[in-house]
């Protein structure tokens, strides 16, 4: 449906009560902490709205600024690059603890730092993980209802639509997002629900399945990807560890899971560019033995690339492995979002580091030791990037035997 059917003001309103109602289904009396881009002003007004009808008792917004975040990287002294706001991350992990919901709005310039000093970036990047780990963890553990919304920024409009006004190219990624986040559709909440269901079913196949790993081959990759004892496939809407049900992603295409950290073997190869903390990385091809990555390289930004997998012992192993159609409409828009949100769900995944826990069987009666002996990597990092395409099957691998899942990107059985 073409989004002139509603006005602008609208649609902007649709999609904060989306991320409200579905993404976070915030509860009476729940506090919201929201993090997002000064751009996302007009967006944060109207989720806050909704978040105050629906009863949450508090919304708490911590604002980022690219313009502040580059005066670092130019005017900081070189021993500041590996201090973090500690006192924040522990405060935002104490109201998870307590029963706070998290959202995240994106939208920051995908290729902020460009130009900045690798080692500074590198070294910033780690002491915000370390600062970040406590609360990281516990949406890792999918402890309380969270969600990551989108919201159009000039300088990510720019750089998705170069050749357009800045007026156009905003227009022309809010109706992307507006169309990824279904609040063009008559009825938002029903069209999540019926999409919630086609996830939900794909993950009851393969949990019925139970696969011991999964095979990626095609172009530059021929990859065995075990998965971890115990593994649980999620998708859509999911209740979290406080009996919450909510949408971690608007939008999402993906159903994932958690790999064996020590059971992957071979090679992969990049389909789409990885946009992160500022930094572009592209063309990235690695070698995987016995779980980690003994190889890499990068056609763009491998230096970048070095950095993120000396983070820690986890960063050269994976979390996540997610299976998402070619023809997802993501996908079909043929925008390449230069964010990982919208990106991730337009082609299959994997992601470097930190596993989440909750996709395993019964993971609160697990201490941390026995998650890593069923498999569960644990990093203070965790990221996407994606391996999959029209070019790239997916075979199931369980007692010698292949069953495929998808075929050139596409679910086999639906």
């Amino acid at each position: 449906m073409s989004t002139t059917h509603f006005s602008h003001e609208q649609l902007l309103d649709r999609l904060a009560e989306v991320a409200v109602k579905v993404g976070l289904n915030i509860q009476p009396g729940q506090q919201l902490i929201i993090t997002a881009p000064l751009d996302a002003v007009p967006l944060i007004r109207r989720i806050t709205s909704h978040a105050y009808k629906a009863g949450s008792s508090l919304v708490t917004t911590l604002y980022s600024d690219d313009e502040t975040t580059l005066s670092r990287f130019a005017n900081a002294s070189e021993e500041s690059f590996d201090t973090a706001a500690t006192w924040m991350a522990d405060g935002i992990a104490k109201a998870f603890r307590e029963g706070a919901a998290r959202m995240a709005i994106t939208g920051a310039n995908p290729t902020l730092l460009n130009g900045q000093n690798p080692d500074h970036i590198s070294r910033a990047s780690r002491a915000a993980s370390r600062a970040n780990r406590p609360a990281m963890e516990l949406i890792t553990q999918f402890a309380v209802n969270w969600n990551i919304v989108a919201c159009a920024t000039p300088a990510w409009a720019q750089q998705i639509f170069p050749d357009l006004s800045v007026e156009d190219a905003m227009k022309a990624l809010w109706q992307g997002i507006f169309h990824a986040s279904r609040v063009t559709e008559e009825d938002p909440i029903s069209a999540w629900k019926e999409h919630n269901r086609i996830l939900h079913n794909r993950s009851s196949l393969l949990n019925h399945d139970r696969f011991e790993a999964l095979h990626f081959s095609g172009p530059g990759t021929n990859i065995t990807i075990g998965l971890a004892d115990g593994h649980l496939w999620a998708g859509g809407s999911e209740k979290a560890g406080n009996g919450v049900v909510c949408n971690p992603n608007i939008p999402t295409e993906e159903v994932f899971t958690t790999p064996h950290c020590a059971h992957v073997n071979g090679t992969v190869s990049s389909t789409k560019p990885l946009f992160h903390q500022g930094s572009l990385i592209d063309d990235i091809q690695v070698r995987f033995e016995d779980g980690r990555i003994v190889e890499a390289h990068a056609g763009k930004g491998e230096e970048v690339l070095q950095r993120i997998l000396d983070s820690d012992e986890g960063a050269r192993r994976i979390g996540e492995v997610a299976l998402v159609p070619h023809s997802s409409p993501i996908s079909n828009s043929g925008i390449l979002y230069r964010n990982t949100l919208f990106d991730e769900n337009a082609a299959c995944h994997i992601a470097l580091g930190q596993a989440y826990t909750k996709c395993m069987i019964n993971p609160e009666d697990l201490t941390e030791k026995e998650l890593i002996a069923r498999g569960a990597n644990h990093s203070i990092i965790h990221i996407d990037w994606m391996i999959g395409s029209d070019k790239i099957s997916v075979d199931g691998l369980k007692d010698g035997q292949r069953t495929p899942i998808l075929r050139h990107g596409e679910w086999v059985r639906d």
